[in-house]
């Protein structure tokens, strides 16, 4: 069955899903700047739209745009800022 989870006062919504790559999430980001915790391994692919990514290990915002793909550390925490609607996929492993 699938569960729906809002953040940051509706404005990031994401559908979490298992398939054969295991717990997934496809979600939107409206335009904002954001801080996700994460507890294991995520590995986030832009589907439309752009982000700019900074990983808590890091200095520097790294730009994707569709089909780019990042992954994020467990236990850490990653800032994400977009300015249009932006969609992604999150697989946690």
């Amino acid at each position: 069955m699938f569960k729906t989870n809002t953040y940051f006062d509706n404005h990031v919504v994401s559908i979490a899903f298992n398939n054969k790559e295991g717990k997934a999430t496809i979600g939107v980001m409206a335009p904002g700047d954001y801080t996700f915790g994460t507890n294991c391994v995520e590995i986030m692919t832009v589907i439309s739209g752009e982000m700019l990514v900074r990983l808590k290990e890091s200095e520097d915002f790294v730009h994707y745009v569709a089909f780019d793909s990042f992954e994020v550390p467990a236990n850490s925490s990653f800032q994400v800022s977009v300015k249009e609607d932006t969609s992604y996929k999150c697989i946690y492993l």
